[in-house]
């Protein structure tokens, strides 16, 4: 009974990561996916911040005042049958290394792009790491209600840019005011637009004749059918053919156009992405492949500091991988050998929470966490292996750090090691000097700015940020014993992470190719891993 249970649950399970570029609407259209699932009666929109409206998604209060998303949340709802988990993820270049973890999390990625902007730096960037998973990727061409590029030059740049064949699954009718509807391929029909809350959508079926329809050449603005002939008459010519096992592979990207601020063409993607995403698939691990059926395992992948503030809470995300979870349940901590009883585990929308009592492959768990959770832990029933690692990429920003409150010491100590856990920072020490130096180490600008926030509002802790001229951190690694001293120059710095490990921080790549040049035989890593 429980092995015909599991292949059910897992089957309709459905978990994706939201990647994009600062403003293609990535936000929006979660909040809309909500709104169609059910999960919220009213879409908090970016643009309502004004009047104390805030999108579910972007709970952290530096967030509602600077109306970008600044860390991953997960949100869960059912739709259709479906249980579909949510990850949300930072679209700021700056917490790339957040996004990074949560895309390992996920078993699909949603694409946004804005139509008037097309593929920009953040999106190659967070689109090379799916590739580097081989994860199914769909695309939602946003704000179609806008002017924008061609639709056909949108997909050349899918292709010259990112790398990736591309297959419409609809077509836009116009855009900005002209905008009238999408041609749904799949279904041959049409969606009308229209602006304004319409309880239902207006379909537009085509029948045998297809897009040579006679009613449908009247109903469209002067030019916009012949625009729309000669484009998906071209499509079908030399574009490439629905194939879902290249899109289960990565290969092929399914695209879809709307406006998510307006709801339009939101639903007809979620119908079209249920049917055709993956269900949650076996893991890798030390000993290979571990199967759903396998008994329940799972990782962490993110921990969050304070998503209750009142409660001064810490959180573990924990990625089911397989079998069932159940709450009480007793589990293996690999990394420490130790036994740990998961007695509240919790499921979310944003930082709203409600216990769960059973969770399965694909789901997100939070785990109340004091303090004995590191991201990349595997927990499992009888586990003798370990998931994959995280990746973790090497800071770019460096700075030292000053309490500037001497009786907020326990506090400033307090902040500095849960957000350091939490991945927000990293942190290294300084080896060799009279006084010992603590270093904060980022992938992103803005990092500082949001550390040096949260430890003040969260923890009471007020600090002062001293700018390092130092732009790259190297893992040193060696089979005999390391001398510090022969890592430091006028242009780099030894120190150690909270690991221990000897870490070098360099000004330039020349600074590091001069230490390399005379130490061949240490490895200078760009991780700890």
């Amino acid at each position: 009974m429980i092995e015909q249970e599991l292949q059910t649950e897992v089957k309709r399970r459905r978990t994706f990561a939201i990647i994009s570029h600062p403003d293609a609407g990535k936000t929006t259209l979660t909040e809309k996916l909500l709104l169609f699932g059910g999960a919220i009666r009213l879409a908090g929109e970016v643009k309502g911040r004004k009047v104390g409206k805030f999108a579910t998604s972007d709970w952290m209060e530096i967030e509602k005042q600077r109306g970008i998303s600044v860390t991953s949340s997960v949100m869960q709802f059912d739709y259709q049958g479906y249980r579909i988990n949510i990850l949300d993820t930072p679209g700021h270049q700056d917490f790339s290394e957040d996004t990074y973890r949560t895309l390992v999390a996920a078993d699909s990625a949603v694409m946004i792009l804005d139509a008037a902007k097309g593929v920009e730096a953040q999106t190659i960037k967070l689109f090379k790491v799916c590739r580097m998973r081989n994860i199914p990727i769909f695309t939602f061409i946003n704000k179609m209600d806008r002017y924008g590029k061609e639709p056909l030059e949108l997909l050349e740049e899918l292709e010259e840019v990112l790398g990736i064949r591309s297959c419409p699954m609809n077509w836009p009718i116009g855009m900005g005011d002209e905008f009238s509807g999408i041609y749904d391929r799949q279904y041959n029909r049409i969606e009308r637009y229209a602006v304004g809350e319409k309880p239902e959508r207006e379909f537009l079926t085509l029948g045998a004749e297809g897009i040579e329809n006679e009613s449908l050449k009247g109903q469209l603005a002067p030019g916009q059918w012949e625009k729309l002939y000669e484009d998906v008459m071209l499509l079908d010519i030399a574009g490439d053919p629905f194939d879902r096992e290249k899109i289960l592979k990565g290969e092929l990207t399914p695209v879809y156009f709307g406006s998510a601020i307006n709801k339009f063409g939101v639903q007809t993607f979620l119908e079209s992405f249920v049917e055709l995403a993956l269900p949650p698939s076996p893991r890798h691990s030390t000993v290979g492949d571990v199967p759903v059926d396998h008994p329940f395992s799972g990782f962490i992948f993110k921990i969050q500091a304070n998503m209750n503030p009142a409660h001064r809470d810490r959180i573990a995300f924990l990625r089911v991988c397989s079998g069932k979870f159940e709450r009480g349940m007793n589990v293996d901590q690999v990394r420490t050998g130790k036994k740990l009883r998961l007695s509240q585990p919790q499921q979310f929308l944003a930082q709203d929470r409600n216990i769960v009592e059973e969770a399965w492959p694909g789901d997100i768990i939070g785990l109340h966490d004091p303090g004995v959770f590191q991201i990349g832990d595997t927990l499992g029933l009888n586990c003798d292996f370990q998931f994959d690692r995280l990746p973790q990429f090497s800071p770019e920003h460096f700075a030292r750090v000053f309490n500037m409150n001497t009786s907020k010491y326990k506090q400033f100590q307090k902040g500095v090691e849960q957000l350091v856990e939490e991945g927000t920072i990293q942190v290294f020490k300084t080896v060799g000097r009279a006084a010992e130096e603590m270093i904060l180490g980022v992938v992103g600008e803005l990092q500082f700015e949001v550390f040096s926030f949260r430890l003040q509002a969260e923890y009471g802790a007020q600090i002062r940020l001293e700018r390092l001229p130092y732009q790259l951190a190297r893992w040193i690694k060696s089979d005999q014993p390391i001398q510090p001293e022969k890592l430091s120059s006028l242009s780099s710095i030894t120190t150690r992470d909270q690991q221990g490990n000897y870490v070098v921080l360099c000004e330039s790549d020349y600074d590091l190719h001069w230490l390399e040049e005379q130490n061949p035989d240490l490895i200078f890593a760009e991780s700890s891993f």
